[in-house]
């Protein structure tokens, strides 16, 4: 981030050619980073709902170098992009076999749905460089557009597991918080039409009248899980205001044919607003549980963090739409914001991350 602050707001040079720095960036967002915390959710999460040991020690290393080689290649623009694009499909189809391994080892298909959202992730990285290279006409943009709406995907499928779960355990008193098995379903047909009407068929009316749909849907879900307490516990506020930020998305989506909405602003609502907010909420929280401390007592620069984040939030999606007269600026607030809440994010939690988990147990 700090690297595209300096390049869209600076002007760095940056050497790119085949496609945009915007494309550039998107790209190192969404299969870089995103996808990079997926792996590390997945890997963890396996482990617990299989029982079987997932990836660890040089075997999990290796798939860091393979992941980390063409960060590190792109840093430098997109000469070296098919080598950095080789490397990063090897760590996709080696992040897919490592989980697909532990639920075929136990026959867990229930499963199933996560690795299929693996392997679109993996179709679409390559789609990614087949249209860089010129291959496929189109290319970069369906892996773009795509590979966001599969992470968001993910998001909502994953988070009616475990928000729940987290809010009836963490709110400090009795509750059981409300879901629907067919709310669920129809929120996945939904979605899925959702995704190929905007992937694939892209038009606008039916993006907006599936977006209509999945706001309306998602907006019952959240009332559902609605319960005070959870104000006072910033890992349980933040991972809901994330999913209302989606839900924002949703509603901008729906409104975009109506009022014209600018498609960039409208995605930054489901990238910044729903994708970091609950990236930032959910390391928070799995890092304190994962290294043996107890999830009810954050550090205290948490809530400073989600408080910042949700700001750059605002400063890239809502200001723009009430004044855009000097967009570069908020969107310069907004990258500003983002650096600082991870910064903050990283400076309480890595020395938790480098030394053994204090109750002395594997991991």
């Amino acid at each position: 981030m700090l690297l595209w602050m300096g390049v869209y707001i600076h002007h760095w040079p940056l050497a790119v050619t085949g496609i945009s720095i915007f494309q550039w960036h998107a790209h190192e967002m969404i299969y870089g980073f995103a996808v990079a915390v997926i792996a590390g959710f997945l890997l963890t999460a396996v482990k617990n709902w299989t029982g079987v040991q997932t990836l660890h020690g040089a075997g999990l290393m290796a798939l860091f170098a393979l992941w980390v080689i063409p960060r590190l290649l792109l840093l430098f623009g997109t000469s070296l992009i098919f080598i950095a694009g080789f490397f990063d499909l090897l760590f996709m189809v080696g992040l897919t076999a490592a989980i697909f391994q532990p639920i075929n080892q136990v026959k867990q298909w229930k499963q199933a749905g996560i690795l299929a959202i693996l392997v679109l992730l993996l179709l679409g990285n390559a789609l990614f460089y087949l249209g860089a290279a010129g291959i496929i006409e189109g290319g970069v943009f369906v892996s773009l557009r795509g590979g966001l709406f599969l992470v968001i995907g993910l998001i909502l499928f994953m988070g009616r597991r475990v928000i729940p779960f987290f809010i009836e355990a963490g709110v400090g008193y009795p509750i059981k918080v409300k879901n629907s098995q067919r709310l669920d379903q129809a929120i996945i047909v939904l979605y899925g039409l959702f995704l190929i009407a905007e992937v694939g068929i892209g038009k606008e009316w039916l993006v907006a009248l599936l977006a209509l749909g999945l706001l309306i849907s998602n907006s019952i879900r959240l009332a559902g899980w609605y319960t005070p307490g959870i104000w006072k516990k910033p890992l349980l506020w933040s991972l809901f205001i994330a999913f209302a930020a989606i839900n924002f998305g949703f509603l901008l989506m729906a409104l975009t044919p109506v009022l014209k909405l600018p498609p960039l602003v409208v995605l930054h609502a489901f990238s910044v607003g729903g994708i970091g907010l609950i990236i930032l909420s959910m390391m928070a929280r799995v890092t304190l549980g994962h290294t043996g401390r107890n999830i009810q007592q954050p550090p205290k620069t948490v809530p400073v963090a989600l408080f910042l984040l949700i700001a750059g939030a605002m400063f890239r999606v809502i200001v723009p739409l009430l004044t855009s007269s000097v967009y570069p600026m908020w969107v310069a607030i907004s990258q500003l914001l983002w650096i600082i809440a991870f910064l903050i994010f990283l400076i309480s939690y890595l020395p938790m991350l480098v030394k053994p988990r204090v109750d002395g147990q594997f991991g």
